[in-house]
């Protein structure tokens, strides 16, 4: 009762926290005059990726055994397959469910279809190299780690340089700690947008330990749980910003906070991961960075073509279904 009771307490404040942290992240990327799709690729998915990357350096950096490694590893593999597989399912669910209430005479994906081509593109020539590296070993690979590093700096960049405005219907919302002022105080935002992600940290945190307790008591294999459950939690604050944007129609930076936090995904945990471990992939890691490639060169292709229907967002969730149930025969079949 204990377990099922902090599980729906910590997924009501990541949501609640959420609603405070994208209202103050948007304030606080107009207060540094940032473009809107900059600010959810850059401050949203930074802000958002902080937890699950802190679990990647404690299971990588400060991990004692074989076991706590791979937990970091199959951690920098599993984020970035939830992110494409499962948080653009949800954001095409949200916009269909939603559009008579935004009063939408249609279900396409009002975005720049060019930039998060371009986004994709990115994350998978990354990714391609990040795959390559853990099928091979040899002396200097944890160098290689800086490279992940440096592609991280130049995407953000590269985002920066990039300016663009939110459209009308993409107004701001008055700042909930200052709900009054059309101006809110810099200090204000700083201190609503701190407390919103102290708040997903901590709640996330208590959301993966029930995942894993609900786990044992089902009696399930702990690589499931590690690969299949906890990539989903830990992905919980940048899914839970996405539904929220997209509810406001804004789904601009919804996608904007997803395809950033891959990015994020794919090179910063990747970096701590090969710097510390050997970085060797197993069966499921393999198919899990098969599946990931495909989610993307779908979703390439679909901004690629600039007419984007959010229906076509709902089938890339089921690669997920599909790497759990390999996962499943996996590990029953080695039992």
């Amino acid at each position: 009762m204990l377990t099922a009771l902090l599980f729906l307490l910590s997924a009501g404040a990541i949501y609640i926290a959420c609603e405070y942290f994208v209202n103050g992240v948007e304030w606080f990327g107009q207060k540094l005059n940032l473009g809107a799709t900059a600010t959810g690729t850059i401050l949203a998915a930074f802000g958002t990726a902080l937890p699950e990357s802190a679990v990647t350096f404690v299971a990588v950096v400060l991990g004692r055994t074989p076991e706590q490694k791979d937990i970091g590893v199959g951690a920098a593999l599993g984020g970035p397959l939830v992110l494409a597989t499962i948080a653009y399912a949800v954001v095409g669910i949200a916009l269909w469910m939603n559009r008579r209430r935004l009063q939408r005479a249609d279900n396409l994906v009002r975005v720049e279809h060019g930039r998060l081509a371009r986004d994709q593109s990115w994350f998978l020539a990354i990714f391609v190299v990040k795959c390559g590296l853990g099928l091979v070993a040899f002396a200097f690979k944890p160098w290689l780690g800086l490279l992940f590093i440096a592609a991280y700096a130049l995407y953000v960049w590269r985002e920066l340089q990039h300016e663009d405005t939110a459209p009308e219907d993409e107004a701001l919302e008055p700042l909930k700690f200052q709900p009054a002022s059309a101006d809110p105080a810099l200090s204000r935002v700083i201190l609503q947008t701190t407390l919103a992600l102290v708040v997903i940290a901590f709640a996330s945190h208590t959301f993966v330990k029930q995942i894993e307790a609900i786990g044992l008591a089902l009696q399930l294999s702990p690589h499931l749980v590690a690969l299949v459950l906890s990539p989903v939690a830990t992905e919980l604050p940048e899914t839970m910003n996405a539904l929220i944007w997209v509810r406001q129609g804004k789904e601009r930076l919804a996608l904007a906070n997803i395809s950033g936090a891959m990015m994020i995904q794919a090179t910063i945990p990747s970096s701590m991961a090969l710097f510390a471990t050997p970085w060797l992939f197993d069966a499921p890691l393999m198919v899990a960075g098969v599946l990931t490639g495909v989610a993307v060169i779908y979703l390439w292709w679909m901004f690629r073509r600039g007419r984007v229907d959010a229906r076509w967002l709902v089938p890339v969730g089921l690669l997920y279904g599909v790497f759990a149930a390999y996962i499943a025969w996996h590990f029953a079949s080695q039992a």
